[in-house]
């Protein structure tokens, strides 16, 4: 299993797409590339996110960047829907520098690439979120979300 973690804007909706995807294994909602050690108070530069471990023999990382961009405006900078704000931004960071190449070459082979907002960053801290948040729209399926119900549901 291998560790990327995606930002799209509030991570409620994410989670609950990205954890449709086959090959993924789990999911986890957090924080990524702060500055603090803990998210009390303010954001201190972090991206809203998803945690995600995934099988590398059922899905890559270009086909999970092509399901991200189903669900994000990859030319809105610090939007997503209603969310605005820089812990709104898109994003994908990991650890290991092959899955950062494979996600700047799914950029780079699109039309549009001059004009994508996604930031692609080795990750340098991440916090997990309030157990609130954990599969947020789950629980509470009423609660706001940017990403369209059509696709929350379209892989399950």
């Amino acid at each position: 299993m291998e560790i990327v973690y995606f930002a799209g804007g509030c991570l409620w909706g994410v989670q609950a797409f990205i954890k449709t995807l086959p090959g993924v294994d789990f999911t986890e909602a957090g924080r990524a590339n702060g500055t603090s050690q803990t998210l009390e108070g303010e954001y201190d530069g972090y991206a809203e996110c998803v945690k995600t471990g995934f099988d590398p023999t059922i899905v890559t990382i270009k086909e999970l960047m092509g399901y991200f961009f189903e669900i994000i405006d990859p030319y809105s900078l610090n939007k997503q829907g209603q969310d605005v704000g820089e812990k709104y931004r898109t994003g994908v960071y990991s650890e290991k520098t092959e899955h950062l190449e494979e996600a700047r070459n799914f950029l780079s082979e699109r039309e549009d690439y001059d004009r994508i907002a996604v930031e692609i960053l080795p990750l340098t801290n991440y916090i997990r979120s309030a157990e609130e948040h954990q599969d947020r729209l789950a629980r509470c399926p009423n609660d706001y979300c940017h990403i369209p119900e059509e696709l929350l549901n379209k892989y399950k």
